[in-house]
């Protein structure tokens, strides 16, 4: 089961996997989407697959290294968080409440939609 953290604990979890590589934060939201609302923490490498076409493009993330799974509410990259641990990779975890949290919690800056 991945685990479920919310935007403002992802530093922690962040620090908590380091010892397996840098983290990757996967947006798995569309390409109108991250136009919209865009994150791009420095502490993490962001990668940008919609769910979409992930099976197809799954050889681009690496199973060693740690996943952090964004969408808008936490409901798709819930299931991607799932399908990557189905698929080897050990250290998942899904970032509850989406970039609609990490609106609210982290950064105002970025819009709500």
């Amino acid at each position: 089961m991945p685990a479920q953290i919310r935007p403002s604990g992802l530093s922690d979890w962040i620090r908590e996997m380091q010892p397996y590589g840098q983290a990757v934060l996967l947006d798995v939201r569309e390409p109108w989407e991250l136009q919209t609302a865009s994150v791009k923490p420095d502490e993490i490498e962001l990668c940008a697959i919609p769910m979409s076409v992930l099976g197809a493009r799954l050889h681009e993330l690496d199973r060693s290294r740690p996943v952090a799974c964004l969408c808008h509410h936490g409901a798709r990259s819930m299931q991607v968080a799932n399908f990557l641990m189905h698929h080897g990779f050990a250290r998942v975890a899904n970032i509850s409440g989406g970039i609609h949290a990490w609106s609210q919690e982290l950064d105002p800056s970025v819009p709500c939609y």
